[in-house]
């Protein structure tokens, strides 16, 4: 089996959480060096810029961007420029325009873009697929709802314009949408609630409408206390689908579970899942960059009533203050 090379660049809590541990369970690929500022990988050749790592290490053919989306673009980039197959963490980009221009760019060169959505690699995300596949939607109902100052502890690139806020966890479960019904659905409406002292939400409110009279609203919620809630509720013609725990869980009509529930950080099996098929796509040198999610996020925006919030204090910069 062939082992392809990779690097990291940005390895901040998700790259260290699930990225770095799905290469190291990977025979596809080993973690050949990273670039970040603050400290890499032990063992590991680590490079101040990727500039530098460009020009060092030509024999690494594959690059996974994990800094935040508002300076991923030009990162990115640079890599296809440099002939390097490239792995996006979600969101593939601050804006559609970037990340249209990489993808035409990679299919330019010949090279692999992965725009990776990790939630549809979630233990029940395709056998919900399969039950809705040919059945009339009524209605989804989505909450998604998790503590920033538990999950994106410090993490000041969320709350800076292009970070998304409440739609960087968010963005998962219309991930999820998007993958499992068999219709597409658009944004009719939104309220988004801005802390005073944030660029991006802290909660929503988002309803979507499908072509034959199915209705889809959003919860969304970056202060819920407690365990987090990621759940999806599909009314069908043929009865009731309940996908949970971020898609781990699937339910019909209330009856046995199927799938596996996670454990924190409760996405374990999903990364592995994503450098499985970025290895997929390497082989067939191909593309995969799906935008549906982004658009609608980018779509709530747009349409969406902005509502003041108090100001956020995150407890872990308080220190800072």
């Amino acid at each position: 089996m062939t082992v392809t090379d990779v690097a990291i660049v940005g390895v901040g809590k998700i790259a260290r959480d699930q990225h770095v541990p799905a290469i190291e369970a990977s025979g596809d690929f080993r973690l050949a060096a990273t670039v970040s500022r603050s400290g890499g990988v032990d063992g590991v050749d680590n490079f101040a810029t990727l500039d530098a790592l460009l020009a060092a290490r030509p024999d690494i053919p594959a690059i996974s961007f994990c800094n935040p989306p508002q300076v991923r673009y030009a990162g990115a980039r640079a890599a296809l420029e440099a002939g390097r197959h490239v792995m996006l963490e979600k969101p593939p980009g601050a804006s559609l325009s970037e990340v249209h221009d990489l993808a035409a760019l990679a299919e330019a060169r010949g090279l692999t873009l992965q725009a990776t959505w990790h939630s549809r690699h979630a233990a029940s995300v395709a056998a919900a697929k399969a039950f809705l596949a040919g059945r009339r939607i009524r209605s989804v109902r989505i909450d998604w709802k998790e503590d920033v100052r538990v999950w994106h502890p410090g993490q000041q690139w969320i709350w800076q314009a292009g970070g998304l806020g409440v739609f960087d966890p968010a963005i998962n479960a219309f991930s999820i949408l998007t993958e499992i019904l068999p219709v597409p659905v658009h944004v009719t409406a939104a309220e988004l609630r801005f802390p005073v002292n944030c660029e991006t939400p802290i909660a929503a409110e988002v309803e979507m409408a499908g072509p034959r009279g199915e209705r889809v609203l959003a919860a969304l919620d970056f202060l819920h206390e407690g365990d987090p809630m990621w759940r999806q509720v599909v009314e069908t013609d043929a009865g009731t689908l309940t996908l949970d725990q971020g898609g781990a869980i699937m339910s019909v009509d209330g009856g046995a579970q199927q799938g596996e529930a996670w454990t924190a950080p409760g996405i374990e099996g999903e990364y592995p899942s994503l450098y499985a098929r970025f290895a997929e796509l390497l082989a067939a040198r191909t593309c995969e960059v799906d935008l549906r999610p982004m658009v609608l996020v980018a779509d709530a925006f747009t349409l969406g009533r902005r509502v003041d919030a108090p100001a956020f204090v995150d407890p872990a910069l308080a220190g800072d203050r």
